[in-house]
């Protein structure tokens, strides 16, 4: 399936932890922990196999599994900047959080002297 995130990164907020979001194709999301304390420690990288349903123009659903058998569902909102994220723990704890997501944009100041 083509859609629009294929190729591009975006920062994820859900308010207790931060994430970086790197759409590698139509079926592979690397993931990286940037920041607070979630259930991986910042820096935690991982490369996952999803799926995407693209729910309406800039609104998809991604879905995947990650090595520790965490599974993540993701509404992803990207012309509103808005992210609904539910993941069930291998413990079996159940999560829902509401964050933000934008695209990730290297600030590339020019430097004087």
């Amino acid at each position: 399936m083509k859609n629009n995130l294929t190729g591009k990164k975006f920062l994820a907020d859900l308010g207790a932890f931060k994430s970086e979001l790197f759409f590698e194709s139509d079926d592979s999301l690397t993931f990286k922990i940037t920041d607070g304390a979630g259930p991986a420690e910042p820096g935690h990288t991982e490369t996952v196999h999803i799926a995407i349903s693209e729910v309406r123009p800039e609104v998809y659903m991604v879905a995947w599994k990650e090595a520790t058998g965490a599974t993540v569902t993701h509404v992803e909102d990207h012309e509103n900047g808005i992210l609904y994220s539910n993941a069930t723990l291998p413990d079996g704890s159940f999560y829902t959080l509401k964050g933000t997501i934008r695209p990730f944009i290297i600030n590339q100041k020019s430097k004087k002297g």
